[in-house]
């Protein structure tokens, strides 16, 4: 296993992950996740309104549910940025990837993907959620303390460096190589 970033090496990194594109960047890599701790790296995502990603655990096993039970739409897509991916993991390394839905080179940050920003992504269109993405336990143990408090630290907040939540708002596919197309300014 390789050794845990250091809050100081996230922090010189910081810089860096900021200079993110802001929109046209093709999806590097795209994971479906049947189950707990399952990862299984695909060419294509089939992605609905109704079931998610058909197959996933989004549609059994949700980890955040509305008040019928069902799964919150906000938590079917996660993205995560290739920037800060790269500072914690490495395919191989013996560490679980963190199970994201797609990795691309994107600015997260609010102030680039506001609540409600459309995406088109491949034939499908997803919107960015009000739920935020702030890493659970799981993060801290397989990445170590110092990037669990590097992306929970209130002075990143706005930066969502662990990346964005996502509903389909229009169903598609989506393709490794497909750009990541911001289609309108949530207002």
């Amino acid at each position: 296993m390789s050794a845990h970033p250091t809050a100081e090496s996230l922090a010189a990194a910081l810089p860096q992950v900021l200079q993110a594109p802001k929109t046209g960047s093709a999806v590097e890599l795209l994971c479906f996740r049947p189950g707990y701790g399952q990862r299984d790296f695909v060419k294509e995502l089939t992605v609905t309104r109704d079931r998610g990603i058909p197959g996933e655990r989004w549609e059994n096993a949700p980890w955040l549910k509305l008040p019928d039970g069902k799964g919150h739409p906000g938590i079917q897509v996660s993205i995560l940025p290739r920037r800060v991916l790269d500072l914690f993991w490495r395919d191989g390394d013996g560490v679980p990837h963190p199970g994201d839905t797609f990795v691309c080179d994107l600015d997260t940050s609010e102030a680039n993907l506001p609540e409600g920003q459309l995406l088109g992504v491949g034939t499908a269109i997803l919107k960015v959620s009000e739920v935020w993405n702030d890493g659970c336990a799981k993060w801290k143990v397989r990445y170590g303390e110092p990037a669990y408090d590097w992306i929970r630290a209130p002075q990143h907040r706005h930066l969502r460096l662990r990346g964005v939540l996502c509903s389909v708002e229009q169903d598609g596919v989506i393709h490794l190589g497909d750009p990541v197309n911001v289609l309108r300014r949530a207002r």
